[in-house]
């Protein structure tokens, strides 16, 4: 019986009465080799796109971040500006303190001629050289009450008719009830209160029209000296305000952009 079926099996293998058949997975076709090419080009393309966005990424937070870094610089340069008007500032404050007061300036001296001695050198000199020679206005009140009878009083050059013609002078004056008057006392009170004011300038012109002004002739040279010397503070104040100038924001130049590439087709 083996036998029997084995021949009949060899006879039909042989004469194709018998066929083999395979099952074929049809969820997975094979590729042609025509289509194999046009799905390379599209990889291609697709990674050149997803590059191109990449870079163009990367670029934009490289203009950003410069930006900020140009904004970042911009704040220091104003901060850096702030510190030096303020340094300048308190270096002009504290000469101002030293000469009301009386006192050397000591270091002071230095960081004047530095800060100012460029642009305001007379101011500077002229500051150095009163703390040199200190008057404040305490001693310029305290000198004017040792002056007040020698200015009342008239000159010490002055003779007897000419003490005479200022008494008769004196008797009778006219003059609008707004006018303040002008006779020494009164002239000496107002110079006192100028003083005390600090209108130093106000009491130099009282004592300019006074009769014995020839005797406070130092007292004058020393007050009008103090005067330059307030200006001189003011400018140098004034100064510590004005420089230096913040510098202007620079915008970066913009990074160019990388072009896309050409889609194949």
């Amino acid at each position: 019986m083996l036998a029997a079926i084995a021949a009949a099996t060899w006879y039909g293998w042989q004469s194709g009465a018998l066929r083999l058949i395979l099952p074929i997975n049809v969820a997975a076709p094979l590729l042609s080799p025509a289509s194999q090419p046009s799905q390379a080009v599209a990889a291609v393309v697709a990674n050149a796109a997803a590059t191109n966005a990449a870079l163009t990424s990367a670029a934009a937070k490289l203009s950003a971040l410069e930006q900020r870094l140009a904004e970042l610089n911009q704040q220091a340069a104003a901060a850096s500006g702030q510190a030096s008007h303020a340094e300048a500032l308190l270096v002009a404050f504290a000469a101002r303190r030293a000469i009301e007061r009386g006192q050397p300036l000591g270091y002071l001296e230095a960081q004047l001629r530095v800060r100012f001695g460029d642009g305001q050198p007379n101011a500077v000199n002229q500051v150095i050289a009163a703390a040199q020679r200190p008057m404040t206005v305490p001693i310029l009140s305290e000198q004017l009450g040792r002056l007040e009878p020698q200015l009342i009083g008239g000159s010490a050059n002055e003779g007897g008719w000419e003490w005479l013609n200022r008494q008769m002078g004196e008797l009778f004056v006219i003059r609008r009830d707004s006018t303040a008057s002008p006779a020494p006392e009164s002239r000496i009170q107002r110079a006192r209160e100028a003083i005390s004011g600090g209108r130093i300038t106000a009491a130099i012109a009282e004592v300019e029209r006074m009769p014995g002004k020839d005797a406070a002739a130092d007292w004058l040279a020393r007050a009008r000296e103090l005067v330059v010397t307030q200006r001189a503070l003011d400018q140098l104040e004034s100064a510590s305000l004005s420089f230096p100038l913040t510098p202007q924001i620079v915008a970066p130049v913009p990074t160019p952009q990388p072009s896309a590439p050409a889609k194949a087709q």
